[in-house]
């Protein structure tokens, strides 16, 4: 039967914007004061939400069924599998002993410590980003730079700041996937529009981490290589997230700023070469390699690239979606409608289960996974023993992600997310920037883009719409806004800390860089205000 969404249950309307918020709110409150694991609070945040639907909003329960079963799917299929791809390829390039290889000739281009953060925490970091995310970039990284002899607290500094820009496009692009399973709006109007804000801050950072650790003249002392490795990835991030896909921007933006950097450094130097003052002395041992042998190390991260890209390929997607059913979600396609002033008409909201298995990133991820075991030296049953045991690894990851969908589906479906919005509309003119803080908030909390994302990006589209603001931009400026966050979420302190030997010191940690945290949120507010005043006709 169809049922029509309810904005003011309790007939009052702070007492019920308060109710709808309770499922975020307990979120947090399990998240950052009880400290409790991610998918342990997404689950009870998610059974919350469920109550609320039920005895609040009078979601009849075969609808709140169905909803949660929609976001189970997607998360499942679309996030999660392409997630536990690309960790998978990553754990094959370790287990195959080439890492080392990966890292040591990243390590040997120079010895310059503030050219090395570039090339490690900035660059290097991003492919990490773009393959899996989650901690493995600030957690690889400081332990990289510790052994190289950089001071443990300002390596770990310098990888949570340096790990925001690619955030939004992390583990093969499943922020926006979030987005676009919340919203409903075209994952590449979401990626052109996050692929417009974000490259500002991607060449601003380059310059910012340097000025984290030294001064103004040692900055400006190698301003070639900074802004060389600013521009290279800002060119990539937008041009990759505008006219290719959003699944490979931080892997191919990270990899082209690795080789632009690696071949500058050959004929450019520094006229001093700079390092922390009485730091301590280097446990990694450099030894030169061959060409060939670096690019047989990356070869599993290449091949994820090319398979990645040609599933992408029109032609390709096609042919593979053809055998793909479409499957109406039963008791909620077309059964649930948004209501005035949501919309100005009673508006059906669409529900189809998402089994793209074949036409997916992720299936193309595990594929190259297969191809990459072997050619890294590993039997195709040590690569299958890798497999199973990364999925083992995974296992938390994978809820807690399948958690915040049911979230966020229950609360699209329920009208929750639409009380919400109508409350964020009396920000009035001043909502770019607010909405873009809700993203920072949202990622600092949850630890995660795709989290917050999940949980925020159909407010985001529901206020846009009411205030007459470009829906896409707002989306884009939850996820763009939210990567500011990253850098002050527990779980990234905790990691960091951990990577590089100063367990205990994460509140001098998040003291350090809150400043620089709000600073860069605030920046990239300021320039979705932009888009939404004078930039207009840059928005797709």
């Amino acid at each position: 039967m169809p049922w029509q969404q309810i904005y003011d249950p309790l007939g009052n309307v702070w007492l019920s914007t308060l109710s709808a918020a309770l499922p975020i709110c307990l979120l947090f409150y399990l998240l950052a004061i009880r400290r409790m694991p991610a998918h342990v609070a997404a689950v009870f945040a998610s059974l919350l939400c469920m109550a609320l639907a039920a005895f609040e909003f009078h979601m009849p329960a075969e609808k709140i069924a169905a909803a949660a079963a929609h976001g189970l799917v997607y998360g499942a299929v679309r996030i999660g599998w392409t997630l536990l791809a690309a960790v998978f390829v990553y754990e094959l390039t370790v287990e195959s002993g080439h890492f080392e290889v990966i890292k040591q000739s990243i390590g040997g281009v120079t010895e310059d410590r503030r050219l090395q953060t570039l090339l490690i925490a900035f660059a290097f970091g991003a492919v990490l980003e773009g393959t899996g995310g989650g901690g493995a970039p600030v957690a690889i990284c400081g332990a990289m730079m510790v052994g190289l002899g950089f001071q443990p607290f300002a390596a770990a500094m310098l990888c949570l700041i340096a790990n925001t820009s690619p955030v939004a496009f992390g583990a093969v692009g499943n922020p926006v996937r979030a987005l676009v399973a919340v919203t409903g709006l075209p994952a590449m109007q979401i990626s052109a529009m996050m692929g417009r804000i974000l490259p500002f801050t991607a060449l601003l950072l380059p310059f910012w981490l340097t000025r984290l650790v030294t001064s103004w003249k040692n900055v400006f002392a190698i301003w070639p290589g900074l802004l060389l490795a600013g521009g290279l990835f800002a060119g990539v991030q937008f041009y990759w997230a505008n006219y290719q896909d959003f699944g490979l921007v931080d892997i191919v933006g990270g990899m082209v700023t690795l080789v632009g950097l690696t071949i500058f450094l050959k004929i450019w130097k520094p006229k001093e070469i700079w390092r922390f003052p009485q730091e301590p002395p280097p446990t990694v041992q450099i030894r030169p390699h061959t060409f060939g042998e670096i690019v047989h190390a990356w070869s599993g991260f290449l091949l994820l690239s090319l398979f990645v890209v040609l599933s992408g390929v029109p032609a390709v997607v096609l042919f593979l979606n053809a055998t793909t059913p479409v499957i109406p979600v039963p008791g909620l396609h077309n059964l649930v409608f948004r209501m005035p002033p949501v919309f100005p008409s009673p508006h059906a909201e669409s529900a189809i289960f998402d089994l793209t298995l074949l036409a997916n990133s992720g299936t193309a991820a595990f594929i190259a996974g297969l191809i990459a075991g072997p050619v890294l030296g590993l039997s195709f049953g040590h690569t299958m023993r890798v497999f199973f045991r990364t999925c083992y690894m995974m296992r938390k990851s994978m809820l807690a992600i399948m958690a915040m969908l049911v979230l966020g589906y229950v609360t699209r479906y329920s009208g929750m997310d639409a009380v919400l919005g109508l409350a964020m509309t009396h920000t009035g003119r001043l909502f770019p920037f607010f909405g873009t803080l809700i993203g920072w908030i949202g990622v600092s909390l949850t630890g995660t883009d795709a989290g917050s994302n999940a949980l925020f990006g159909s407010l985001q589209v529901i206020t846009a719409t009411s205030l007459n603001l470009p829906p896409v931009l707002m989306a884009a400026a939850n996820s763009a806004g939210g990567v500011m966050g990253k850098m002050i979420a527990a779980q990234s302190l905790v990691v960091a800390t951990a990577a590089v030997g100063e367990h205990g010191r994460e509140g001098d940690l998040f003291r350090k860089i809150l400043p620089h945290s709000l600073i860069l949120a605030a920046i990239v507010g300021l320039i979705v205000m932009f888009f939404a005043t004078l930039g207009r006709r840059w928005v797709p």
